[in-house]
């Protein structure tokens, strides 16, 4: 019997696509004018593309990569051609080769009968990021060939003047439901006209970083263009701004890519207008004009895209009320709206976020693309002020909110990601208590399908001469400093451990220097804000040196980093980081966690699960004022949730605990060791009782 690993390769290996669109190609793209060059993003800092950080295969974020390259992508690919959505593109196809054919007449043709959602096309781009991405760790002809193939189909879909939306191509006279009866009247409700541009181009650029093709570049640069005729304030504009914001970021992306303002232009209008046209609603953060916005509100999603969407045109157009707006909004999330993991957004309703404080962890919706919209975020943060706390907050939700989000094989998924279960709450979409091979509403699985394979993009950034090294990982990466090539190799177990070496393998630049974040971990800090405090008197300790020679700076001064300064050729940078078993307590308004503390070892957050517990109940389970903890190495955790998927290792952390249970002469009490995992890892085993907020107060227990 062939694997789940085996038959998701065979999907992208073995199904050609056969379409009406390769059978009767349409002529809808263009070559591009000239050579295109990528210019500066407008930001102080640099990060460095993931075109050039190679991430070692057999590592932490190897593994992920490589789940993503055989499984993720694979999967994602065969579900846009078992779900429809390469047939809506070849369905587009044939009615702009055959405008008023027969067939729209004919149920075939309803698209309100075969197209779930007006965004389904994102799923094809999102895909196509994804794979782009990992065309760089592992070059594939096979691969890029059918992605050429799938570019086919997207590009005879393109109405002549650029626009491309196939829920209303398909049949104009009777498009979705949500579009409505012609171009952007429905944007700002439900026709996610723009949000299908702003995937279309962030696939487009990484498409075009990865293999230096314009066709993708073309097709996408088209549909950007026919949006600036279209959208704006300027008389015989339609003035509307995006339902569901993406195209802020992308348009931004697109002009650093192209040299061409009009695409700032865009993004800038698309964000000067929000909460000043006719539709006003909290939940797509249209209720007021950006500059008057201090809190997150609404759906998590597009607000964290939004924000990430102000840092992009601040930093491009230097506008210094952009800058104060995203600073104080991101004050909020990290002072009262994040939960420990990461992950925002406490309420299913609308999926948004809740008031301040609000953080219920049973009920918690925390949707697996909010949290990457705030990885988003926190880079766009650091590469505005350079401070380490960004990337902290980076990494937390990393290795927390994020990779939750999808399982070690990399063929299931969630949709919300909640910090406690009683294994019966169907707290995940489609009403189900466990990761689902695939969603009905896909953005999740596509968004994860495009955002792991780009991870090692941010593990470093650059400013003149100064080398930031962020995220820790294997890798080996060639840096550009001053326009010359720094080679850097690095090797670590993180974050299973705290040791990392760098080694300078090549130097062709001059006075470089790398400067190394020192984790708020390490300094006593869960976040940059009392939200979250450490509750043990642990002091972890940190050091840094150059070739055996011990280095130290004010970490204050350098905001957060330690510079290791004049490399050389050869150099071996060699750091450690105590990695002590830490128990957090959040801020006394957080009413949900009060009396109660969680736990966590270097980024990594850990939770209890009945399936490690003798199936105990994990939720009643009581940990002491002062507990004692445990490592065990090399933990394993079957995956019974996919079908010959591998078990996997992680370090588990072990304490004594009480469990608390119902017995005939009332509560009873037993002493029993506690097996915590971390909590990414949890729910490869089916649905059951997870914890990650221990009661410590039995007046709590019931709250």
């Amino acid at each position: 019997m062939k694997t789940f690993i085996t038959l998701a390769l065979a999907a992208l290996s073995l199904c050609p696509l056969q379409t009406h669109a390769q059978q009767n190609p349409i002529s809808a793209t263009v070559s591009a004018k000239s050579d295109t060059k990528v210019m500066a993003n407008g930001y102080p800092y640099t990060q460095v593309p993931f075109t050039s950080v190679n991430i070692a295969h057999n590592s932490f974020w190897g593994a992920r990569l490589q789940a993503a390259r055989e499984v993720t992508v694979p999967l994602a690919f065969s579900k846009c051609e078992s779900e429809h959505r390469y047939k809506n593109f070849d369905m587009a196809a044939y009615t702009l080769k055959h405008p008023g054919h027969a067939g729209m007449q004919t149920p075939e043709w309803d698209v309100a009968k075969f197209m779930g959602f007006s965004f389904d096309d994102t799923d094809v781009y999102k895909t196509i990021e994804g794979a782009s991405y990992i065309l760089q760790t592992y070059p594939d002809k096979k691969l890029k060939a059918y992605i050429d193939s799938v570019l086919n189909v997207v590009a005879a879909a393109q109405e002549p003047d650029g626009y491309l939306y196939t829920a209303r191509t398909i049949n104009p006279e009777h498009p979705h439901a949500w579009s409505g009866k012609k171009r952007w009247v429905k944007e700002e409700d439900l026709s996610h006209e723009l949000y299908n541009l702003g995937h279309m181009v962030d696939a487009a650029c990484a498409h075009y970083q990865a293999t230096g093709s314009h066709k993708f570049l073309d097709i996408a640069r088209r549909y950007a263009d026919c949006v600036c005729r279209e959208v704006g304030s300027a008389s015989g504009k339609t003035t509307v701004v995006p339902g569901h914001q993406i195209a802020e970021m992308a348009l931004a992306r697109l002009y650093t890519i192209t040299g061409e303002k009009r695409y700032l232009d865009e993004a800038k209008y698309l964000l000067d207008f929000r909460g000043k046209t006719s539709f006003r609603n909290a939940y797509s953060q249209s209720h007021k004009p950006i500059l008057e916005q201090d809190e997150a509100v609404g759906h998590a999603v597009r607000a964290g895209y939004m924000y990430a969407g102000i840092a992009d045109v601040a930093a491009l157009t230097k506008d210094s009320a952009y800058i104060k707006t995203v600073d104080r909004i991101w004050q909020n999330i990290y002072g009262k709206k994040v939960y420990l993991t990461g992950g925002v957004g406490a309420r299913h309703a609308g999926e948004s976020f809740g008031n301040n404080y609000e953080l219920p962890n049973m009920t918690a919706y925390n949707e697996t693309c909010a949290a990457i919209s705030m990885v988003y975020l926190n880079e766009r943060m650091f590469l505005l002020h350079s401070e380490s706390k960004y990337i902290d907050c980076l990494e937390r939700t990393l290795y927390n909110g994020v990779i939750s989000g999808m399982s070690m094989d990399g063929g299931r998924f969630f949709y919300p990601n909640p910090l406690s279960s009683d294994g019966k709450f169907a707290f995940n979409a489609d009403n189900n208590t466990t990761r689902q091979p695939w969603f009905g509403c896909a953005c999740c699985p596509s968004n994860l399908c495009r955002f792991i394979p780009s991870v090692p993009g941010y593990l470093y950034g650059v400013k003149d001469n100064n080398i930031y090294v962020n995220l820790f990982a294997a890798n080996t990466s060639t840096i550009q400093v001053g326009g010359k090539n720094v080679v850097l190799e690095e090797s670590t177990q993180y974050p299973w451990d705290g040791d990392i070496q760098i080694r300078v393998a090549k130097l062709a630049a001059k006075n470089v220097n790398i400067l190394v974040r020192i984790p708020g971990w390490v300094l006593n800090q869960v976040l940059p804000s009392n939200l979250y405090k450490y509750s043990d008197t642990a002091k972890p300790a940190y050091t840094v040196s150059v070739n055996g020679k011990k280095v130290e700076a004010d970490l204050a001064a350098n905001k957060g980093y330690l510079p290791v300064k004049n490399i050389k050729k050869g150099d071996v940078v060699r750091i450690h980081f105590d990695m002590p078993v830490r128990t957090v307590v959040a801020n006394k308004n957080v009413k949900d966690d009060e009396g109660r503390v969680a736990v966590e070892r270097g980024p990594i957050v850990y939770c209890a699960e009945a399936a490690d517990n003798q199936n105990e109940p994990v939720l009643r389970a009581v940990i002491g004022k002062q507990p004692t903890f445990s490592l065990v190495d090399n933990y394993n955790i079957a995956n019974t949730e996919t079908k010959c998927a591998p078990a996997f290792a992680v370090k588990a952390i072990t304490t004594q605990a009480q469990m608390l249970e119902d017995g005939a002469n009332g509560v009873s009490v037993k002493n029993q060791k506690l097996t915590l995992i971390p909590y990414y890892a949890w729910n490869h085993r089916g649905a059951n009782q997870m914890n990650v907020w221990f009661v410590q107060s039995l007046k709590m227990l019931d709250k």
